[in-house]
Formats: C-alpha cells, sequence, structure tokens
C-alpha cells in the first residue's frame, strides 16, 4: 500500500511526515534561541553591577556573570576554540535535520542548535571580539553550582534526549535498528546461496 504524499512508513509500521519532524526542529531551535537571547539582554540590562538577586531563598538566584569558557563555565581559557567548535556543530545539526523523520530527535537537535546557536552568538557579538566574547550568564540553583543561561540549559536536555534515544536504538530518520536487521536477516534468507539453493 502506498503512503500518502508527504508521509513514508517506516519498517514497523508508523506513517511518519518528513516536513513534521523538520518543521518541529526549526520551531524549536528558534524558540529557544529566541528565549535565550531574550532573557540574557533582560539580565544584562536589570543585574550588571548588582549583587546576586534571590528569587526563591536558598535555592535560586539570578547572578549576573560573563563567561569566557562553555556550559556552565567549563575550558575558560578556550573562547576561541569552542566558538569554532560550537560552528561545527550547528553545521553538522544542520546538514542533517533533512533527513529527520521522529519527533524525539527533531525536539532533541533542536535543542542541541539553539543551545550551541545561544552561547555561539554571545562570543560572535559580546564583548571582547569576535569568536572571543564572553557568554552572559545569570542563573544559579545553589551556591556551589556554576552560574548558566537557558541555552546550556537547551544544551544539557539536547544530551538527555539524544542518549535516551540512541539507547532506545531508533535513528533520526525514525527507523530501529532491529527492524533494520530483521528486514536484512529477511531478504538474506529469501536469496538463493552460492550453489543456487534458497
Amino acid at each position: 500500500m502506498q503512503a500518502a504524499r508527504g508521509a513514508s512508513l517506516n519498517p514497523d509500521g508508523d506513517h511518519t511526515r518528513p516536513r513534521s519532524a523538520v518543521r518541529l526542529f526549526v520551531v524549536v531551535a528558534a524558540l529557544v534561541w529566541i528565549i535565550d537571547q531574550t532573557t540574557k539582554i533582560v539580565a544584562v540590562d536589570r543585574l550588571e553591577g548588582r549583587e546576586a538577586f534571590t528569587v526563591i531563598p536558598d535555592l535560586l538566584w539570578f547572578n549576573l556573570i560573563r563567561n569566557p569558557g562553555a556550559a556552565f563555565g567549563a575550558g575558560t581559557g578556550y573562547t576561541v576554540v569552542l566558538s569554532l567548535v560550537a560552528l561545527v556543530v550547528c553545521v553538522v545539526v544542520i546538514r542533517i535535520s533533512s533527513r529527520l523523520r521522529d519527533r524525539l530527535w527533531a525536539l532533541g537537535l533542536g535543542l542541541l542548535l539553539a543551545g550551541a546557536i545561544g552561547n555561539l552568538t554571545d562570543r560572535l557579538v559580546r564583548d571582547p571580539g569576535v569568536l572571543r566574547g564572553h557568554v552572559v550568564d545569570f542563573i544559579q540553583v545553589t551556591q556551589h553550582y556554576p552560574v548558566f543561561n537557558v541555552a546550556d540549559m537547551s544544551l544539557t536536555f539536547a544530551a538527555i534526549i539524544i542518549v535516551l534515544r540512541s539507547w532506545s536504538g531508533v535513528g533520526i530518520d525514525g527507523t530501529r535498528q532491529a527492524d533494520k536487521k530483521d528486514k536484512k536477516d529477511t531478504k538474506d534468507s529469501t536469496n538463493p546461496d552460492e550453489d543456487g539453493t534458497a
């Protein structure tokens, strides 16, 4: 039976819509990036030059810092390298996004792209210069936990989704590795062997 136009039939019989997965990827990436940049602009405007602001006592503070490193303050001496890595990640994710057929993969890769672009934007446009800009961090959940931002949270959730989806054996095209193996085994069993017997 032929699948409806614009849809494909994956090995386990689920109809998937390629455009809907890609659309989800784009919407998630754009929305989270906008939220990240908006909150950073507000944080700089409201928190610059102020002490940490208590939101929930002993749990949540707004504490503005400028971070030259990666997520949660790691790698502070490698700003340019981190910027270049983020560029590569963005290019790779965008290139493979056209193959998306699974919504959870679309969500995970959308969050990954948003987080990478969010912090990369700071490194490109903020002081002290292009590729060396310091990332705006302002969320602190305990006094002993690194200060972070929305892009960092996006990267964390992306990593969780991608790991769980990989462990479940589902590819970005929505097919399962077990289904691919079963299909291959079935095909091999129906092909004649070298002596011409089935």
